[in-house]
This record gives C-alpha cells, structure tokens and sequence, in this order.
C-alpha cells in the first residue's frame, strides 16, 4: 500500500470537500469539518507547514473511516 503524501492544510480542505465535507467553525488554527452523515474532523491551518503522515493516517482512518485508497482517489 502507498504512503500517504505530505499535504498542506488547503490541499486537505480540498479533499474533505471534495469527500463531502463541510466546514463549520475554526478557533485559533483548528478547522472543524463534519459530514453530513455524523463523521468530524480537526485540521490543523498552520501557513507553511505540512501535515504530518502520523496525524494524516489519523484522521484518515479515524476521523474519515477511509481506507487509505479510497483517500489517495480524492487527491487526483
């Protein structure tokens, strides 16, 4: 299976839109994103940094309940 890439916090907020996500409120520099369908998730807007494959695969696998390629589908 292929390691998930390093995504900026924009290119993620694309993919969760793109998943169905939308976002509702942001505090400081955590996004909180929900589903229409009960699933959330927290990203992290930290300008110039990337998002970590640790904390990727998290909210991936938790937040998301995806599988990895379903996930990687959404970034083309």
């Amino acid at each position: 299976m292929p390691k998930l890439p390093l995504l900026s916090a924009p290119k993620l907020i694309r993919v969760l839109e793109k998943a169905g996500f939308e976002f509702r409120r942001q505090r400081g520099s955590h996004m909180l994103f929900f589903h229409p369908d009960g699933r959330s998730t927290i990203v992290p807007n930290h300008p110039g940094e990337k998002i970590d494959r640790g904390l990727l695969n998290k909210i991936v696998k938790k937040d998301l309940q995806m599988q990895r390629k379903e996930f990687l589908k959404f970034l083309r």
